[in-house]
């Protein structure tokens, strides 16, 4: 076995067909034996819908409610400021999220496994054998997707730091109250509250009554304790609502101290915990799928570059750290008492600005991200590849579908397509033009998850050794 993917949620789902992609033989283990149908997350940002643009998957969610608003810290935010990018959708529950994955990784081959417990791990020079329940596995990697309580993360040794939750937060999908909309919160004396229907007659309702710490629950709370707290909160009675799923949550800032441990890697909330502020933990999960995904179908089938797997935690790290200072900050603002209201006076003045609105926009959305692919100053050099109308091939993102490299030879140069032969393997070479590119953009080397590698500036022929390895 290749590759084993511990946990069946958004990230590992979205992991297990990235490898399948690149050719990488991957088993998908999960403990419950059925999908638990809850909505959970709601919200795909622009750049998770434009990672499933990509890879072919989003005429499987069917027709999607998108908007180009948005908020940070319950302050609206014009996330249309970022120029070519796909709207944000909202209503798409974590339950269909998974189910429209589960199809797609399954039809590429992965091998899904419910009702599958993993108890324990054992890594060697050469393999980690991983037992369940059932029986024994053995994989050249394990990838840990199994969440907060992550037991892959924790038997790999693997620290998790921060701080522990502040504050709880109560969730439920109610119907039959026709609650009035509070999509991106609202602040009341004694909280926050947030309102938005996810289905006809159904409302997701999140409460945060100031000063209730979290709890140690040993299940979810009880309606009536929902409820309650909403008439603290709001005056209003929702006690003749039906809820269809009610939880509790916290909001902890805690980050896997490494992303990569030998033959062992975690992914998505098993790498780290936060206030789920925007919904980013869904999206920042799949995003840290795409990176590994083809780094880790590349070593294990041999043509992986010295270096090149260690460039997950190098990548995404850093991006997890942002993530939690940015949930913390939004919290702070979104369900901070009234002492908190000058810096709220101050952001949305700061806002009004289309500098800073497309600042907070792109680090919400990770649509800013830029890592550091080696040397070169063009604007794109990192940073992940628009859609582009292409004169003579298709546009970039259907280019993008097998999840392989690309080269885009814009100037019609002979010489450096000869140059990128020997890897067509592993990188498709296009001749093509186009008119929305910045200046002199003569080549793009853009790699599997559509960042740009390369854009002339240094010796093709490196710049695809780095990352694609050497030509067989």
């Amino acid at each position: 076995m290749r590759v084993v993917v511990v946990g069946a949620g958004p990230a590992g789902l979205m992991l297990a067909g990235e490898l399948r992609l690149g050719g990488a033989e991957v088993v998908v283990l999960e403990k419950l034996p059925e999908p638990t149908g809850e909505s959970r997350g709601l919200n795909l940002t622009a750049r998770t819908m434009e990672v499933f643009d990509q890879r072919g998957i989003l005429p499987l969610f069917g027709n999607l409610k998108t908007t180009p608003g948005g908020h940070f810290g319950g302050l609206p935010v014009d996330f249309a400021v970022l120029d070519g990018a796909h709207h944000g959708a909202y209503g798409v529950t974590q339950a269909r999220t998974e189910a429209v994955l589960a199809q797609w990784a399954g039809s590429l081959g992965a091998d899904i496994r419910r009702g599958q417990e993993v108890v324990w791990l054992t890594e060697t020079d050469e393999h980690v054998e991983i037992e369940t329940g059932s029986g024994k596995l053995r994989a050249d990697y394990v990838v840990g997707c199994d969440g907060g309580r992550s037991l892959v993360r924790t038997l790999a040794g693997i620290g998790f730091e921060g701080r522990e939750a502040t504050r709880e937060l109560l969730l439920a999908d109610v119907e039959g109250c026709a609650l009035e909309p509070r999509m991106i919160g609202r602040s009341v004396p004694l909280g926050m509250v947030i309102v938005g229907p996810i289905s006809a007659g159904v409302d997701r309702v999140i409460l945060c009554e100031r000063g209730a710490p979290p709890r140690r629950r040993t299940g979810p709370p009880s309606f009536a304790e929902f409820a309650e707290t909403w008439h603290r909160l709001t005056g209003e009675d929702i006690s003749h609502g039906r809820p269809q799923w009610i939880s509790a949550f916290g909001d902890p800032a805690k980050l896997a101290t490494t992303y990569r441990k030998g033959r062992i890697l975690i992914a998505g909330d098993a790498a780290h915990v936060h206030l789920p502020a925007g919904g980013q933990g869904l999206n920042v999960s799949v995003q840290d799928a795409v990176n590994l995904g083809w780094k880790l179908a590349a070593q294990v089938s041999g043509w992986a570059p010295a270096g090149l797997l260690d460039t997950y935690h190098a990548e995404r790290h850093p991006v997890g750290e942002r993530l939690l200072v940015n949930s913390a900050a939004q919290g702070t603002v979104l369900m901070g008492d009234d002492t908190i209201q000058p810096v709220r006076d101050v952001l949305t003045e700061l806002i009004a600005h289309d500098e800073v609105t497309r600042h907070l926009a792109g680090m919400v959305t990770g649509l800013d991200l830029r890592y550091d692919v080696g040397p070169g100053e063009h604007p794109l050099l990192g940073k992940r590849l628009p859609r582009v109308d292409l004169d003579g091939a298709p546009n970039t993102t259907e280019l993008l579908h097998p999840a392989r490299g690309l080269l885009l030879d814009l100037s019609d140069d002979a010489e450096l397509r000869r140059a990128a032969s020997p890897w067509a393997d592993r990188v498709d070479i296009v001749t093509a033009s186009a008119e929305n590119l910045p200046p002199k953009t003569e080549a793009l080397l853009v790699r599997p998850d559509g960042h740009v590698a390369w854009a002339g500036e240094e010796d093709l022929t490196a710049a695809l050794r780095r990352w694609f390895g050497e030509p067989r």
